[in-house]
């Protein structure tokens, strides 16, 4: 039997509404954010979860408290699920990062895997560490379900790096909006992507919500 990864991103928080960069900005879920968690909660309690691994920032572990409550579950926290640190950016729009440090700006958006964001995080520095935790995780658990409740950067750059895609192109190849689920089973043959920025659990009226 093999072993199913499910890739959540935490909810709505006021950043992903603005489109501003937030890594280590240790923010709250909005009001639909906190729906969102318990969208989730509610169609995926009946499932047969093994584990649940969440990054420390308050954001991913109140995506996953609702769930973890009504089951009774661990929220195992991992360091090396936290979101790609943005250094200097942190907190700014994209427009405000062009105007004040275009040039880095220009080189990070032509390859985030080796450029960082001023005084920040390359993606092979996430990489590295999420696939320490990933290791980890394919350790304990070798077969059934696992939940791991994360950040839209940090989860798009450990699915390139499990599905063999340059985790440079990791903003132009993977999509993860706000409380949307990616499922990946780990086969004999390696990693096989079952879904992608799924968000069929959450009400229309939220999955219609702007935001990023």
């Amino acid at each position: 039997m093999s072993v199913m990864l499910y890739f959540l991103r935490h909810g709505e928080t006021q950043s992903s509404q603005s489109g501003s960069f937030c890594g280590g900005l240790d923010l709250d879920l909005t009001e639909a954010g906190h729906r969102m968690a318990a969208d989730f909660a509610a169609a995926y309690r009946a499932h047969a979860w093994d584990a649940v691994f969440c990054s420390p920032l308050r954001r991913s572990l109140d995506t996953a408290r609702p769930l973890c409550d009504a089951l009774g579950l661990e929220m195992q926290r991992r360091d090396g699920l936290v979101e790609i640190a943005y250094g200097a950016w942190e907190g700014m729009t994209q427009e405000a990062v062009d105007r004040q440090f275009h040039d880095d700006y220009v080189r990070w958006l032509a390859d985030p895997g080796w450029n960082a964001p001023n005084g920040g995080e390359r993606g092979v520095d996430v990489a590295r560490r999420g696939a320490a935790v990933l290791d980890d995780i394919l350790r304990i658990h070798r077969k059934g379900n696992v939940l791991i409740v994360s950040h839209k950067a940090t989860i798009r750059i450990m699915l390139c790096s499990l599905l063999g895609i340059d985790f440079g192109r990791y903003r132009d190849r993977i999509d993860a909006p706000v409380a949307s689920l990616a499922v990946v089973e780990m086969t004999d043959r390696g990693p096989l992507l079952r879904r992608l920025a799924d968000r069929a659990h959450l009400s229309e009226a939220l999955r219609e919500r702007p935001g990023t």
